[in-house]
């Protein structure tokens, strides 16, 4: 099942009710799970009657899609403060704040990366890594958050930048 088509489904609903989608994945087992990660238009914190809109409809326009075979669990949640980058948006938007990336193959002898965001340049994400700039192909990147640091903790408050 393609998590792409998924977030197409539901994205401009959530988007007309004030959600951007975060990411969708599905993990497997015994009964598969489609989980929703979204984040509020505003960048308001989200609250559980946020994911339980997102959850009533979510599950109305997957029952007249119907796009998983077989039973499934459907979670939503916010992404938190140290949230997973997952959108070229994502690494523009939270420059200036620290980052882990794990890439899928070795660059220069290593995959994981940490250091402060610096933003996108064409295709790849900039990181400042022990005081040198890093760039690290966008399409290459497995995993990639935002560390929770004071910072990130004070600009979640709403605390200006230094």
């Amino acid at each position: 099942m393609e998590t792409g088509k998924i977030e197409a489904m539901i994205a401009p609903s959530l988007e007309a009710m004030g959600y951007r989608v975060v990411r969708v994945a599905v993990t497997g087992g015994r009964r598969a799970t489609l989980q929703i990660m979204a984040e509020r238009s505003d960048e308001q914190a989200m609250t559980v009657e946020d994911c339980a809109d997102i959850s009533r409809t979510v599950s109305a326009l997957l029952d007249v899609a119907d796009p998983i075979a077989g039973a499934y669990t459907l979670e939503v949640s916010s992404p938190g403060i140290d949230r997973p980058l997952v959108k070229r948006e994502d690494y523009a938007r939270f420059a200036g704040f620290e980052a882990k990336i794990e890439l899928n193959q070795p660059r220069d002898g290593r995959r994981r990366f940490r250091g402060k965001l610096l933003g996108v340049d064409g295709d790849e994400v900039r990181l400042l890594v022990d005081d040198a700039p890093v760039a690290l192909p966008l399409n290459a990147v497995a995993r990639a958050k935002l560390v929770l640091t004071d910072e990130l903790l004070a600009a979640s408050r709403g605390e200006p930048r230094h």
